[in-house]
């Protein structure tokens, strides 16, 4: 977190409880968001995130722990609506490609 100018352990924690309510209004396993949260904590130290991105940031990491995780994954417009709309889907789908190639390919 270090590298984070705009994001401090207080507005991750926030990001955290977030992405906790989510989890549930979602119903997902425990291990889904244990694994999202280790992708932000994965994804974070090695790109610069504005505090306005940090959702974005939150729900791609949800998206792509759904994957590895669930049965069955919530849409990517579940995840958009709410998130407030605050993303498009292709900007979803874009994010989704980077933090995964940040988070799984060698530097």
């Amino acid at each position: 977190m270090s590298q984070q100018r705009d994001i401090t352990d207080r507005i991750r924690g926030i990001l955290i409880d977030w992405l906790i309510e989510v989890h549930y209004k979602f119903e997902l396993m425990e291990e889904t968001l244990y694994l999202t949260v280790n992708l932000v904590d994965r994804f974070l130290p090695r790109r610069p995130v504005v505090r306005k991105n940090l959702q974005h940031v939150g729900i791609t990491a949800m998206l792509l722990a759904c994957k590895y995780e669930e049965v069955t994954v919530p849409i990517v417009n579940d995840f958009i609506v709410i998130s407030d709309e605050a993303y498009t889907r292709s900007e979803v789908l874009d994010m989704v490609t980077n933090e995964h190639n940040f988070i799984y390919l060698p530097y």
